[in-house]
């Protein structure tokens, strides 16, 4: 075998003859990411009376590893819709410059309409559904919230499928299994979005946020969140902070390393 560096682990000329790579398959069959690299995770979302409060942390894994601390998942699309992502970073970032040419083309195309909620999930969900279809598929699942044609609470999903489900309480990834609970206490169903108000929604999700933390590896404890309603539009705050941590729960747990009792 030739050692040298610019020709490793090819077989030497002067022995076995000029190197012959048309054995080789040159057009091989067109593939695309069958799993995310670098992802984020669990994006929390739940009505109350007058609007939306939804939050995600700003951490983005590369693997097992806790990476990239600084992404923001959350991004406003105009001042009554917002998208949170879960999932892969880069087709974040792919969905995000397409939701702003969209922004820019609804700007020019119909002044003085805006898109809301409602529209921006059936929009998404049709990109999503037709990139599924491709066999392509975009690695995220979004939580489009604000405010729908009527100015109500607005609060939707759509996947890296193109399923859509709505309800009053939402959460991607590690969310679903741990905050869902925590939040259907506050919100069981439609009927009680009119007796939450805006400090309960926003107190409930920073819990959530806390549990995740403590239970959830691929979290981080500074966080995003935002409050969507009709008179102050969309209200976001990055880089926050989560308080009051105890970690007093973690001398009860058992089942990991050495027991002392």
């Amino acid at each position: 075998m030739n050692h040298l560096p610019q020709a490793w682990g090819r077989p030497r000329d002067d022995v076995y003859g000029p190197y012959d790579p048309s054995y080789l398959q040159t057009s091989a069959p067109k593939a695309y990411t069958q799993s995310p690299i670098v992802t984020g995770t669990s994006v929390l979302a739940v009505k109350f009376k007058d609007g939306v409060v939804i939050a995600a942390d700003n951490l983005a894994s590369y693997g097992s590893l806790a990476r990239f601390t600084n992404v923001h998942r959350l991004r406003p699309f105009n001042s009554r819709a917002l998208v949170g992502f879960g999932g892969d970073i880069s087709d974040m970032q792919y969905l995000d410059r397409l939701l702003n040419s969209l922004d820019v083309k609804e700007n020019y195309s119909s002044p003085g309409h805006i898109m809301n909620a409602q529209n921006l999930h059936t929009y998404l969900s049709k990109v999503m559904y037709k990139r599924r279809s491709d066999i392509n598929p975009l690695w995220n699942q979004m939580l489009v919230v604000g405010l729908d044609g009527d100015d109500k609470p607005f609060l939707s999903s759509v996947d890296l499928l193109g399923t859509t489900f709505s309800s009053p309480t939402l959460a991607t990834g590690f969310g679903a299994h741990l905050a869902q609970p925590l939040l259907r206490k506050l919100v069981d169903d439609e009927s009680h979005v009119g007796q939450v108000t805006r400090e309960q929604a926003v107190e409930a999700v920073k819990e959530c946020m806390k549990v995740l933390f403590y239970r959830d590896a691929r979290s981080l404890d500074q966080y995003s969140i935002a409050i969507i309603t009709k008179e102050g539009g969309v209200e976001l705050k990055e880089d926050e902070q989560l308080e009051g941590q105890s970690w007093a729960f973690a001398e009860t747990i058992r089942g990991y390393g050495t027991q002392v009792n």
